[in-house]
């Protein structure tokens, strides 16, 4: 089972979280908000095999970003993955919008140099998160829990991206439309936990059932057919990014 999309970090005990994760053989991307809680994280989890930590510079923390810029550079050479990082233009981040472009222009200028496996955040500036992407040249990338429009979904697809999905685009009537646009083949699973809430409790790491269930019934196959294809996608989606082959995951 892949959980392409967590934050570990958030939850009571992030290591007793990974501990489980590592016992239960979850691949997990660990993603993070800053450079200083990947640092913070790094050498706890280093030497566990099912869990990626990535280092982030999420959008809705632009106003710190000036002082974390310089740690994120250093901490991009320690892992082969990068999230949360993007750009989010709804109400709660547009008053920080110019500092997100700087701060995703910088990580992609990173990542055109020394490709990595990117988490992306687009909330309502899908647009601008793919202007990016073609002019810093970075593909493939995986938008994590995209909501945005039909138009910028296919050109996000044309472009040759992937999607994470969760159990709460299931419950959406917009999210069924995106996952039944998406081909097989472009998807991962993930929770986003411990921010979705599943019979009114946080989602735990790994509980991506319901987004399996759907695509099972979409594409008549059996849920462990559609977490092999998954996990194919996963592979299929590091070798692209890293342009390389192998197993998933380097470090």
């Amino acid at each position: 089972m892949i959980d392409a999309h967590c934050h570990i970090d958030a939850y009571p005990d992030p290591m007793q979280t990974a501990l489980d994760l590592e016992r239960a053989g979850i691949l997990t991307i660990a993603v993070t908000e800053s450079p200083s809680a990947f640092e913070q994280a790094y050498p706890r989890v280093r030497g566990l095999k099912s869990i990626r930590l990535a280092v982030g510079l999420h959008p809705l923390l632009g106003q710190a970003h000036a002082r974390e810029r310089a740690l994120f550079a250093r901490s991009f050479t320690r892992t082969s993955y990068v999230g949360e990082v993007g750009l989010d233009y709804s109400d709660e981040g547009r008053p920080a919008q110019g500092l997100q472009v700087e701060s995703f222009r910088h990580v992609l200028g990173l990542v055109r140099t020394t490709p990595k496996v990117v988490s992306v955040h687009s909330r309502r500036a899908e647009a601008a998160v793919l202007d990016l992407l073609e002019e810093c040249g970075v593909a493939p990338v995986v938008f994590h829990w995209y909501s945005g429009s039909v138009s910028h979904l296919d050109r996000l697809l044309r472009l040759g991206h992937f999607c994470s999905v969760n159990p709460a685009m299931v419950r959406s009537a917009k999210g069924r439309i995106i996952l039944e646009r998406l081909p097989p083949e472009r998807i991962l699973t993930e929770t986003d936990g411990p921010y979705i809430s599943v019979q009114g409790r946080p989602i735990l790491p790994g509980e991506v059932g319901d987004a399996l269930a759907f695509f099972a019934t979409a594409w008549n196959m059996t849920t462990e057919g559609v977490e092999r294809r998954v996990w194919n996608n996963l592979r299929s989606h590091i070798a692209l990014a890293l342009k390389k082959t192998g197993a998933p995951g380097n470090r």
